[in-house]
């Protein structure tokens, strides 16, 4: 059959329909299969046991197995998923309202401000349990900074200036580092040791009673991008086509900065600090959907995405855990080189 701009049209719905069933088979067997890898010798048998016996009242299951997938590994599997998907969602609504590609949480000083703010908290409250109240709020506040400060070096003409906007954002990302770098520097090694957590990224402390709020932040969020999207894919055109469909530009933009500086501050603030995501998975589900720009399938393939890293993270080495920013800033360094180069082609 000749290829024809007719049949290329007609290719995209059904190409869109094999992802969304994809997507909803990965969704059932993902929890299913991650929750099996581990230290521990686990089946998907045992994992849907766990279940039966939690939801249904029915199913047999040791204790030991039982403590492990419940209170381990389930909570894990859902805290990497809202991480990833909020991560995704924030790299979407900083590459459309910036009209950047290579913008992201992480390279956008947001992340690092985040993580400078968290480590902060964990100064000043000497580690105790009122860092675990002060946590977030110091994420946020880092953020905010960042944000401000990435503003502040773009210039008063910031609706035109993405590109330096984007270089502002390095920059700030880099004196972040250097502050975060600092404090441990002159902490005890006690909290250095705990500290290194946020600057490298984990799920090793996910819990069940703590999930309310990531889920919650990145739940809303995703409701209000849903709610803009109109105008948030307006901004692709440009500021002055954006302005003359009713679009305002600058309290947009600017809304939709403090809106990924809040979901980065509360993902940092419960699993550290985790580059490249946010740049990574737009673009490959504009690969997988040229010219759509599907905002739950962004997310949906970023929770997935982080899913399955962390299981990478917790399994690669035998007895041993490596840090998910690790991998993530190993695979997105590789992943921004690609992009830089189609981009200049």
């Amino acid at each position: 059959m000749p290829i024809t701009p007719d049949n290329l049209l007609a290719a995209q719905p059904r190409r869109g329909t094999l992802c969304w069933c994809l997507l909803l088979m990965l969704l059932v067997l993902t929890p299913l299969l991650a929750a099996s890898f581990g230290a521990a010798e686990i089946g998907v048998v045992d994992v849907l046991n766990v279940l039966g016996k939690r939801w249904l009242d029915m199913g047999q299951v040791s204790g030991i197995r039982e403590q492990i997938i419940w209170e381990l590994r389930l909570p894990r599997i859902i805290l990497a998923f809202t991480a990833g998907a909020g991560l995704a969602l924030s790299g979407f609504v900083l590459q459309s309202v910036t009209r950047n590609p290579l913008a992201d949480p992480y390279l956008f000083g947001i992340s690092s401000g985040a993580s400078f703010g968290a480590v902060l908290a964990i100064t000043l409250t000497g580690g105790t349990v009122l860092a675990g109240l002060s946590l977030p709020a110091g994420a946020f506040l880092g953020a905010c900074l960042s944000v401000l400060l990435v503003l502040a070096l773009a210039g008063h003409r910031m609706t035109s200036q993405v590109e330096r906007m984007l270089l502002s954002g390095v920059a700030v990302s880099f004196m972040f580092g250097a502050l975060t770098s600092l404090l441990l520097y002159f902490s005890t090694p006690l909290a250095a040791q705990s500290m290194l957590f946020w600057t490298m990224g984990s799920f090793a402390q996910a819990e069940w009673h703590s999930l309310w709020l990531p889920v919650g932040v990145v739940t809303i969020a995703l409701g209000l991008v849903f709610g803009q999207k109109r105008q948030i894919l307006a901004m692709l055109s440009g500021d002055e086509t954006a302005h003359t469909l009713g679009v305002r530009v600058v309290k947009m933009r600017l809304g939709m900065l403090l809106l990924c500086s809040l979901i980065t501050a509360t993902l940092v603030a419960h699993c550290g600090g985790i580059g490249f995501v946010g740049l990574m998975v737009p673009h490959l589900v504009r690969l997988l959907l040229p010219g759509q720009q599907p905002i739950l399938l962004t997310a949906i393939v970023g929770g997935l995405f982080m899913v399955w890293v962390d299981v990478l993270a917790r399994s690669v080495l035998p007895s041993q855990e490596l840090p998910v920013g690790v991998l993530t800033s190993a695979v997105g360094s590789v992943f921004f080189l690609f992009v830089l180069r189609r981009r200049g082609q």
